[in-house]
């Protein structure tokens, strides 16, 4: 078994806001691997006193953790036990009803000699390559079938879809959103290897279109999870006319991680 990491934050000056763990072996069986996304919240009041990478690694660490040893737990009851732990910590001291209060896109995959789990909510992506070489991309999509418009401004995307019916969900203060996740679960025999994405870098793709999911994991094999990021970075450095980039920061938060079985 082998796992590599790689993350990057989009501005040198400013914390990197992703968050990224593997366990192995977990519980004495298989393993476990989380990537959290943070959200940027726009200048302003948030209702919290916490900081984003605050919350990533507050619900990073729950999520490992539970992950790993309770694996009388799907991910799902993992996630929702995560969310409220971590809004414990801090309900007292914030306002959870904000729109903005902390929160993130969450990946989790949890293997064993015999299945891999997974789950995955809001706009990061999981792979899954089967021993001969298919990819299955693992997405939550609802970001890309909103209505047109409905991003047009943090304000209005506030108003319209953030955690609401018809709209995107992500890993907030409410343990309920994990029924708007994208859950699952493989035989082990049918994965070979694994790799989870944050929207920084699965920019290669679902930005720049340099190539297809089977592309973008071989590229992760070949020059690993750095050398995917770096691909990134050299993309974005030269859309100067904004072509691509219409939308977003020029530079991402960006993690990659691949594990291979």
């Amino acid at each position: 078994m082998r796992i590599e990491v790689a993350t990057e934050p989009g501005r040198p000056e400013h914390p990197n806001e992703d968050w990224a763990s593997a366990s192995v072996p977990a519980s004495g069986l298989g393993g476990v691997l989380a990537v959290l996304d943070g959200v940027t919240p726009p200048q302003g009041d948030d209702g919290c006193v916490h900081s984003v990478p605050w919350f990533t690694t507050r619900l990073g660490g729950t999520l490992a953790e539970l992950s790993a040893s309770r694996r009388d737990l799907t991910l799902a009851e993992v996630l929702a036990l995560s969310i409220r732990h971590t809004a414990d910590a801090h309900r007292s001291t914030c306002d959870l009803s904000h729109v903005r209060t902390p929160q993130a896109t969450v990946v989790l995959a949890r293997w064993d000699a015999s299945r891999v789990e997974h789950l995955v909510l809001s706009d990061s992506v999981l792979l899954l390559q089967a021993p001969d070489g298919t990819v299955r991309p693992v997405l939550d999509d609802r970001l890309d079938r909103l209505p047109p418009g409905t991003l047009a401004t943090e304000a209005i995307a506030d108003a319209r879809a953030r955690n609401k019916e018809g709209g995107f969900f992500t890993a907030a203060a409410d343990p309920r959103v994990v029924s708007r996740a994208v859950t699952g679960e493989s035989p082990r025999s049918r994965v070979r290897a694994l790799a989870a994405l944050t929207d920084g870098a699965s920019r290669w793709t679902q930005m720049f279109e340099e190539g297809d999911w089977p592309a973008a994991f071989a590229l992760l094999r070949e020059e690993g999870p750095q050398g995917l990021i770096d691909r990134v970075r050299e993309l974005e450095r030269a859309d100067t006319g904004r072509v691509f980039l219409r939308r977003g920061k020029q530079h991402d938060d960006a993690t990659a991680v691949l594990a291979e079985l």
